[in-house]
């Protein structure tokens, strides 16, 4: 079906403009993006075509390359002819397909978030990638994507479908059309947003302390592996003159390569970091929360608060030595654990967390909020919460209570256990009669301090916080675990749907269970590990009134498990 397009230069005045009906208000994608789809698609089916070529190549006939090429472009060509969509009174439309017509509805009062993006190619052109999501796991089929827009349209565009999220836009309800997308600008009261937190050049230091660097390089070095590499370096001269040349040379050649590889991560890890979150701005109009960022390609997200349920502060090992951590949005649906900060200065998350708990208290009639938070950063006193708040501290550096001596002999017997199991097996060969070199022992032996160490930090991470509820405040769970992995789950009470209280065969007889609160967001399970048993079922009572019912009391010995 034809209709009007996004193509400034072929659109008409507002005054010569027909009048469009809501029978027959489908709009096409800009034109532009016929210059962008043939490209993509070309670059998405390189391997196919680098065969094609090297088969055309050695038959002689060198126009069976074209063919794939010219049906890949012409089947991008036709996504522009075959692809409309509709912004109606309720809801939102987005027609494909060229044999299978496929026909995509969103009710508008369900949209959750409206997301942009731009790569370098598409920002050349001046166009910009909507994408509508309503906060459900969708396939990738299935996802609502306007590619391409013009980019002049999209910030007006973007605060019609999620005016039902603020309190000073326009109703939902309206039809829009060709015309009404020039002109809904000014129509639209602006929202106030604030920054709560941005990204800093400096932030890049801790990129190579994740394993993001890794994931980078494993790939491109496991093809070059399988392609000949490893008998390229293995039989090379430079090889066999370190195995007839001294220990010494063997040694040095052992460290600078790992030192290349250390080199190339941290590189790897660097240009990502700098590639995905570079001009991060985080911003808050109290209803949504708006994340800016990228280098080559810029991505603009948009988070519905109502869906929030909490934060996680993420601590690996390397980031945790550095004074550094990384901040994630517990939210219902399908960004769940949506990153708020990357890598970043420890205080700049606690800051950023700090102020987005506090944005909570402004929604009205939000009652599953809290109403005061204390700003990381008390040098700025209209951030600070009131005396006696429970929130004088922020969420993310709370004081945590500690699990007892059981939970930290839990940690040393799990941690030493295979060295007992190995110091056990050599005992056995030795009563048998089995005769064993003494440098066995070392198998057993030198595990040990790194054990107790690994022990005593996972230890030292465990620990859980209640902040009871007030009649203007849910309660507040706080839990942290993990040693070389650690997170710090910050949990609204109201957020919790269910709890299991589970004991092994272990925990029973050391009198401690794990408590497990159930969500719909997140990790959808935040476990409160190795706490003592009357602990834990006035852990559930404190965040959850009521919950357990008329439960026996927690020194009764008959008392079972939820």
């Amino acid at each position: 079906m034809s209709g009007p397009t996004h193509d400034p230069a072929a659109r008409a005045s507002p005054a010569d403009a027909p009048a469009v009906s809501d029978q027959d208000s489908w709009l096409r994608l800009d034109r532009r993006m016929l210059l962008i789809h043939p490209v993509n698609e070309v670059a998405k089916f390189i391997p196919v075509l680098v065969g094609t070529l090297i088969l055309g190549t050695s038959s002689g006939n060198h126009g069976w390359s074209l063919i794939p090429l010219a049906l890949i472009i012409g089947f991008a060509l036709t996504r522009w002819f075959t692809t409309t969509y509709r912004i109606g009174p309720t809801h939102v439309e987005l027609r494909t397909g060229l044999i299978q017509r496929r026909t995509l509805s969103v009710p508008r009062s369900r949209i959750r978030s409206v997301d942009i993006e731009s790569d370098l190619l598409h920002r050349l052109l001046g166009l910009s990638v909507v994408v509508i999501g309503t906060g459900q796991q969708a396939e990738t089929g299935e996802k609502f994507r306007l590619d391409s827009l013009d980019r002049a349209l999209v910030p007006a565009l973007r605060a019609t479908l999620v005016d039902h999220l603020t309190s000073n836009a326009k109703p939902a309800g309206e039809q829009i059309d060709s015309e009404s997308l020039d002109h809904i600008a000014p129509d639209v009261e602006p929202v106030t947003e604030r920054e709560i937190g941005h990204w800093q050049p400096r932030w890049v230091r801790y990129a190579p302390l994740s394993l993001t660097g890794f994931a980078v390089i494993a790939p491109i070095v496991g093809a070059a592996f399988q392609y000949g590499l490893g008998d390229i370096v293995f039989r090379s001269d430079a090889a066999h003159s370190l195995e007839e040349g001294s220990s010494a040379l063997v040694v040095l050649a052992v460290f600078g390569g790992v030192g290349a590889i250390v080199a190339l991560v941290s590189l790897a890890a660097c240009t990502r970091y700098l590639a995905t979150y570079f001009g991060l701005r985080v911003l808050d109009n109290g209803r949504t929360l708006h994340l800016r960022h990228g280098l080559f390609t810029k991505r603009q997200i948009t988070l519905d608060l109502a869906r929030f349920r909490g934060a996680t502060v993420n601590e690996p090992l390397l980031l945790r030595l550095s004074g550094a951590a990384e901040l994630e949005a517990i939210m219902v649906g399908e960004n769940a654990r949506q990153k708020i900060l990357p890598q970043a200065p420890r205080a700049a998350v606690e800051r950023t967390l700090a102020e987005l708990l506090r944005s909570r208290a402004a929604i009205p009639d939000a009652g599953d909020t809290i109403s005061t938070v204390a700003q990381a950063d008390t040098s700025d006193p209209s951030t600070r919460a009131s005396p006696g708040s429970p929130w004088t501290s922020a969420q993310g550096s709370v004081a945590l209570r500690s699990h007892g001596t059981v939970a930290r002999r839990r940690r040393h017997t799990r941690a030493l256990t295979p060295s007992l199991i190995a110091a056990a097996i050599l005992l056995l060969l030795i009563v048998i009669g089995v005769d064993i070199s003494p440098w066995l022992w070392l198998i057993p032996a030198v595990p040990v301090p790194f054990a107790i160490a690994l022990a005593e930090d996972r230890y030292r991470g465990l620990g859980h916080a209640v902040i009871p509820s007030t009649p203007s405040t849910p309660a507040w769970l706080i839990t942290r675990a993990g040693s070389l992995d650690r997170d710090r789950d910050c949990l609204e009470g109201p957020g919790i749907i269910g709890w299991t209280l589970r004991r092994s065969f272990w925990q029973r007889r050391s009198g401690v269970a794990t408590v497990v609160a159930a969500t719909a967001a997140g990790k959808k399970r935040y476990p409160v590990v190795d706490l003592p048993l009357d602990e834990a079922w006035a852990l559930i009572e404190a965040i959850t009134p009521g919950r357990l019912g008329t439960r026996p009391r927690p020194s009764d010995p008959s008392r079972g498990t939820n």
